[in-house]
């Protein structure tokens, strides 16, 4: 029996009928669910996805797509976990891969938990002495908000690993947009790098306060003193 056949067997036996419904309320009826919240999720999927710890890159990919094309949101959900877990299998050269993921049946949930797993894998290329931001230039300017997002949200948790100027020039470049998870992205990633540099981040939204949205700098300055 494949991964797949396994992992639809352990899913819709940990599920919840009764579930599905609220869960695809939630989501503004996008997705249908099998009613199968996050901790029991993972706890189905946990010993079938450890087990692909010598997994190439490539074969990660497919199996990603693969769950991708099931109509049930909680596969997406488990490709993410997938990826996560197997994260150091991937470099710079699969971004393009994972970010046509992204692009597929996107929303906050899934572009999200995409947006962690490619900061991982620029993080790791950081460290390697590569130019980790860099790689999200082309996304920052995507047709596609979503990806706009991710590029925006790459950097959450590298602290002193985020480029200070590339991140206040992506959030300027973004700033004029009207759509609500861009002017959320931008304030959060703002908000996030203030644990390590708050007051570089204060001077930067009070000195843009005119091009940043009203929800961008008050998600930027939330935890800082008024």
């Amino acid at each position: 029996m494949d991964l797949h056949a396994k992992l639809k067997i352990a899913l819709e036996a940990a599920a919840e009928p009764g579930r599905a419904a609220p869960m695809q309320a939630y989501m503004r009826d996008q997705f249908v669910f099998l009613g199968l919240p996050a901790p029991q999720r993972r706890l189905a999927a946990r010993d079938l996805l450890a087990d692909l710890k010598d997994i190439d890159p490539g074969t990660l990919l497919e199996h990603a797509q693969l769950l991708w094309q099931q109509p049930e949101r909680e596969y997406q959900h488990v490709a993410l976990d997938m990826l996560a877990l197997h994260r150091r299998q991937l470099g710079i050269d699969h971004l393009p891969a994972l970010l046509a993921l992204a692009h597929q049946r996107a929303w906050r949930d899934s572009v999200d938990g995409m947006a962690g797993i490619v900061g991982d894998v620029l993080q790791a290329e950081l460290r390697r002495g590569g130019d980790g931001h860099a790689h999200m230039d082309a996304a920052l300017r995507h047709d596609d908000f979503w990806l706009r997002r991710i590029a925006m949200l790459h950097h959450l948790g590298w602290r002193g690993d985020t480029d200070a100027a590339w991140l206040f020039d992506a959030a300027l470049a973004l700033a004029h947009e009207d759509a609500f998870f861009i002017r959320k992205a931008i304030g959060w990633a703002l908000r996030d790098y203030a644990r390590h540099a708050p007051g570089a981040v204060t001077a930067f939204a009070n000195a843009h306060r005119q091009q940043l949205s009203p929800l961008s700098r008050r998600e930027a300055l939330k935890h800082q003193p008024p």
